[in-house]
């Protein structure tokens, strides 16, 4: 069977984005995760929150061109319902990126298996509320925080990629927005914004993180599919992003306009008697004056110009 037709099998391109994408969710949960199961009493919440960022940026650097990065399923489904990638990709990443994501935490169990008196036992920085919380946020707190936090990442991300691929300063702006999510994110129910990130560590703390991981895999998915919807408003596919000028100016959209549509457009914006006198449109078209004669004021002869008229 053609390659191409084989639904169970990835050409090379696929299997890159796939492989980066399990990569990148590994790294993330052993080195952001891991910043707060091994050091978190001596780097507290605030150093805790820089570690989720500096690794998301490093990683959307390193990954971005190739695979966007996501690391994160409700990205990819931001992605998807704006119309960016296929279901089948999308369905890819989410594979990947949750094995990625138990990988990574099972390389993290091993290496906090090895330090002496390291209790993990129902904590190994999972995300909680109630009594797992540090503020003990409640039932509802906690599901709000997630959806409005996981808003933010995925509407940044959808704003600062034209595609899929993060390129330029883009990682610049996902690392700040998730050092910033996890600011105040971690009293509250610890950050999640990313199932496959709550999963992972979830699945080896057993007991209450178990129990309360629904939240964390059901409220990031309906964030990131509100920023989504949010990003087709402010920002629908194919539209000039470079809006606020032309809306200053009072030419909002006339870009888009015949130019006999534009004229009248701004005919209406400025009245009928607007700042170039009345008669709007044809004020503006008068035609210019001619220039002086060669000759100077004294017309073409040389002499004086006569008089038009009695």
């Amino acid at each position: 069977m053609d390659a191409k037709l084989d639904p169970l099998k990835l050409d090379p391109v696929e299997t890159r984005t796939v492989a980066a994408e399990f990569l990148g969710t590994l790294l993330l949960v052993f080195f952001a995760v891991g910043s707060a199961v091994l050091a978190a009493d001596y780097i507290g919440a605030l150093g805790i929150a820089l570690a989720f960022g500096f690794t998301l940026m490093a990683l959307a650097y390193a990954l971005g061109p190739v695979s966007g990065s996501h690391l994160n399923p409700a990205v990819t489904l931001g992605m998807l319902l704006d119309g960016r990638i296929a279901l089948r990709t999308a369905i890819e990443y989410w594979i990947a990126q949750l094995v990625g994501a138990i990988v990574g935490a099972a390389l993290l169990l091993l290496l906090a298996k090895q330090v002496p008196g390291l209790n993990i036992d129902g904590a190994f920085g999972t995300n909680g509320f109630g009594d797992r919380s540090a503020v003990h946020i409640n039932t509802g707190g906690a599901f709000l925080a997630e959806v409005v936090l996981t808003f933010l990442l995925v509407f940044v991300w959808l704003a600062v990629t034209h595609k899929v691929a993060v390129v330029g300063f883009g990682p610049l702006a996902l690392g700040f927005a998730l050092a910033l999510i996890h600011l105040i994110g971690v009293p509250l129910t610890g950050a999640s914004v990313n199932p496959a990130r709550s999963l992972g560590p979830a699945l080896f703390a057993g007991g209450g993180a178990l129990s309360q991981l629904w939240l964390f895999l059901v409220a990031p998915l309906i964030g990131g599919a509100l920023a989504a919807f949010a990003h087709q408003i402010t920002q629908p596919r194919g539209a000039p992003v470079l809006i606020a000028d032309e809306r200053a100016i009072g030419g909002h959209r006339a870009y888009e306009l015949p130019p006999e549509a534009a004229e009248l457009a701004a005919e209406r914006h400025e009245g009928p008697a607007g700042p170039r006198g009345r008669g709007g449109a044809a004020g503006r078209h008068r035609p210019p004056e001619p220039p002086p004669a060669p000759g100077g004021p004294e017309g073409p002869g040389g002499g004086p110009t006569p008089p038009a008229g009695p």
